[in-house]
């Protein structure tokens, strides 16, 4: 899904067809901002690319005239949408449907207060730019290309926020709804619980570099892509004392950033998305409570509720004497 970085940009990963009718999509990561004018896309997220890496691809929002679904037009291309740009129609795929429709509308909403600058001879032409006072009501244009030539047509009058712009971000806060961005590969095997491509720090060289990890009832592992059959490290889900999102994520500057806390490592891992994020903690932090539950049995919400407990008693079959465990569930036996 999009969402806001910390530049308070909307960005996200999509396919895009690059070159025109080729049929061939492409996996991009795309940058909405608004006060650049732009919608650019990268190779990968610039946060993860070598530094002054450039970008692949960018289009002036007041060269947008209109976003709209392409289901019918490229019925063989799941989830599709279409930028219509001066001549050209630029072809992307989304994720998932709702992932289209976000799309769809925060591009339709960022060109409604983009216009092109106005000749000479057409009067009033500051009153149809974004030019005024931040808090004030403007009134929106909409940009449509007939022909090669812009014609501008205004809209209803919208509430403008602090900045000037009227995007609705509402909706694409970091910590949205926990769905799953990408909808990973059929798992080889039925144990697997969670797969999916992240982004990791390394160890020594602390450099970043996007690994594919997958996480079953014991383990959590990664490999150099999904085509690899042997993993670069196993993390046994035992020696996992906590999972969660990375409270060092601004010091960091990374996005979606969480952590897996273990006895002789902290593993940071970045996401591509917030939900998607949110997906691998709920999945990892499920996974070592069902694990370390007293039965395989027992149902996963019984076992969290005693597991946050501050003190578990526990009577041994053997004496019958209460023993206190205290802490944190590590201690407890499993």
């Amino acid at each position: 899904m999009p969402y806001v970085d910390r530049q308070n940009r909307i960005c996200g990963f999509l396919d895009i067809e690059e070159n025109e009718n080729s049929g061939k999509f492409l996996r991009r990561y795309f940058i909405l901002d608004t006060r650049e004018d732009s919608f650019v896309w990268y190779m990968d997220n610039p946060q993860n690319l070598p530094s002054g890496s450039s970008r692949v691809g960018a289009i002036k929002l007041t060269y947008i005239s209109k976003v709209s679904d392409a289901t019918k037009l490229r019925p063989k291309a799941e989830f599709c949408f279409v930028m219509n740009a001066g001549m050209r129609k630029y072809f992307l795929q989304a994720n998932d449907q709702q992932d289209l429709v976000e799309w769809v509308n925060v591009l339709n909403k960022a060109i409604k207060i983009t216009v092109p600058k106005q000749s000479d001879s057409q009067p009033n032409s500051d009153n149809l730019t974004r030019q005024g006072e931040c808090g004030k009501k403007q009134v929106s244009y909409r940009t449509d290309i007939v022909g090669g030539v812009p014609i501008i047509t205004p809209t209803q009058k919208e509430e403008v926020n602090e900045c000037g712009e009227s995007i609705d971000r509402n909706n694409l806060k970091r910590s949205q709804s926990h769905l799953p961005y990408f909808t990973p590969k059929p798992p080889p095997d039925s144990a697997v619980i969670k797969a999916g491509y992240c982004v990791k720090q390394g160890a020594v060289m602390k450099n970043w570099k996007r690994r594919y990890f997958q996480l079953d009832e014991n383990t959590i592992g990664y490999f150099k892509s999904e085509l690899e059959k042997e993993p670069l490290r196993v993390i046994p889900l035992k020696e996992v004392h906590k999972v969660q999102e990375c409270k060092q994520s601004d010091i960091m500057m990374r996005d979606n950033l969480f952590e897996i806390v273990t006895t002789s490592r902290t593993f940071y891992v970045q996401a591509d998305s917030p939900e998607e994020m949110h997906s691998w903690i709920k999945a990892v932090s499920g996974a070592i409570v069902a694990q370390r539950g007293p039965g395989r049995s027992t149902s996963a919400m019984r076992q969290a509720r005693r597991l946050s407990n501050p003190c578990i008693q526990r009577y041994t079959s053997r004496t019958g004497e209460c023993r206190m465990y205290v802490g944190s569930h590590a201690n407890v036996p499993s």
